[in-house]
């Protein structure tokens, strides 16, 4: 293996064009991933709150949006939301937001069951405990139960977030210029070094 391609475009795989540019290659892959990781936890802590809060249809409700959310593959809610939102919303959405939305969806969607889960694994005990001391059922969830399970959540968090982190690949199929897409550009100019550059972006 020639690794000499590597070492004439590295600068490139990981920042493209910038500064004579806009970001790119992995500088971008990682600004994704963090964008929409951030926008994942305050979805996901919402919802799996409301997940365990939730009684009779709306919990119903939720409990299936979400599904829903998991249930479809990464690939098909960012051409949803590549050409659909801009129909909904009457107005062009860049490319980057739309991939940003649908990783941050999906994500979220994860993140409501680690959540519920870890609010569940708090046994009832603690429930009573603070209820008996005169706090509302939702004062001792942020002050009592949350602080708790969020330790309990962190692997679940992690893994989500390493997941993310290679779903970002996906968004090349809209024209983001990300880590696999400019290793594509880079593939199709030299040809005859495939391996090695993909094995670099692994």
């Amino acid at each position: 293996m020639d690794f000499t391609v590597i070492a004439e475009n590295w600068r490139y795989l990981l920042f493209g064009t910038f500064p004579d540019g806009p970001l790119e290659g992995a500088a971008l892959t990682l600004l994704i991933s963090l964008l929409a990781g951030i926008i994942s936890i305050f979805l996901g802590i919402a919802g799996g709150i409301s997940l365990a809060m939730l009684n009779g249809w709306s919990a119903n409700l939720l409990a299936a949006v979400l599904g829903f959310f998991r249930a479809i593959p990464v690939i098909m809610l960012i051409f949803w939301s590549y050409f659909l939102l801009p129909v909904l919303l009457g107005t062009d959405i860049p490319e980057l937001t739309t991939v940003i939305c649908a990783l941050a969806l999906i994500t979220s969607a994860y993140l409501a069951h680690g959540v519920k889960a870890g609010i569940l694994a708090i046994g009832q005990g603690q429930w009573q405990a603070g209820m008996s001391l005169g706090f509302t059922r939702w004062a001792v969830l942020w002050n009592i139960i949350l602080p708790q399970a969020l330790r309990i959540m962190i692997p679940s968090f992690i893994n989500q977030w390493i997941a993310l982190i290679k779903d970002t690949s996906l968004a090349y199929i809209v024209g983001v210029a990300e880590l696999s897409f400019l290793a594509t550009q880079i593939n199709n100019r030299e040809i005859i070094y495939p391996m090695e550059i993909f094995l670099f972006v692994a």
